[in-house]
């Protein structure tokens, strides 16, 4: 029986999302739930992609099999009794076996917060905590140039090291609520610190440290060894993700 889960979690105090020996990880609390209710018995999880340290989810997605027939609403509520307070599973499916977590993933969406105002403890590990006013239209200009397909080696992190550095960005959009600015990056998949590098090189231009034609040769040069600095990890958050429907058998 394959399930398909679709949770939220603060990532404040996880090493990451990824099982890490000696540290705590949202796949090795969610795993140990899982095993649990498959009657003991260790099950593997497998999740849209992973997160860093310190990376909120809204909407991360991950599938699993099960040994036994389990109704998906005692699913949800055996896994919520026994996960810890900062993950909560929000909807839990019957899936066709043919349905991978990562593989079958159509599109991804990451939100970015940005806080232009005074220091605001309350929110210090929810939200990058910049403290200057941003000229969002030059960034909202600048972000034209992420949109398509492109090689984003320049904005992959060093140890990230694969031959395909290529994705594709459908949708950048900016939200302003009072002094907190929040945009959304909607593309087929995202790299290891992808999303908070586009993000740092959008608040140089915004900051006017940067301009638009230095951030397309910073795009075009396709090297490591000239990114810009990165967001913190804190205001980024997994959003949702998008599959492809399919019927169960």
């Amino acid at each position: 029986m394959r399930i398909k889960i679709t949770f939220s979690y603060d990532g404040t105090n996880f090493f990451g999302y990824q099982v890490q020996p000696g540290l705590r990880t949202v796949q090795e609390e969610l795993e140990r739930a899982v095993s649990y209710l498959n009657g003991q018995k260790p099950t593997t999880t497998v999740a849209s992609g992973r997160t860093d340290k310190g990376v909120h989810a809204l909407g991360q997605v991950a599938h699993f099999d099960l040994d036994k027939e389990i109704p998906c609403n005692k699913i949800k509520l055996g896994l919520n009794s026994l996960l810890p307070d900062d993950i909560y599973v929000l909807q839990v499916e019957a899936v066709n076996d043919c349905f991978h977590a990562r593989y079958s993933a159509l599109r991804k969406t990451y939100i970015y917060k940005i806080n232009q105002g005074h220091f605001d403890p309350l929110s210090r590990f929810f939200c990058y905590q910049l403290q200057k006013s941003l000229d969002v239209s030059l960034m909202r200009e600048a972000s034209k140039l992420f949109l398509g397909e492109h090689d984003f080696r320049s904005f992959v992190d060093s140890e990230d090291i694969r031959e395909n550095t290529t994705r594709t960005v459908y949708d950048i959009d900016f939200f302003e609520e009072g002094e907190q600015l929040t945009i959304s990056f909607c593309g087929n998949g995202f790299m290891k610190y992808q999303v908070r590098n586009m993000v740092g090189a959008l608040v140089l231009v915004g900051l006017y440290q940067k301009s638009i034609s230095e951030l397309s040769l910073l795009l075009a040069s396709r090297s490591r060894k000239k990114a810009w600095k990165a967001s913190p990890t804190c205001g980024l958050y997994l959003k949702d993700i998008v599959y492809e429907e399919k019927k169960n058998s």
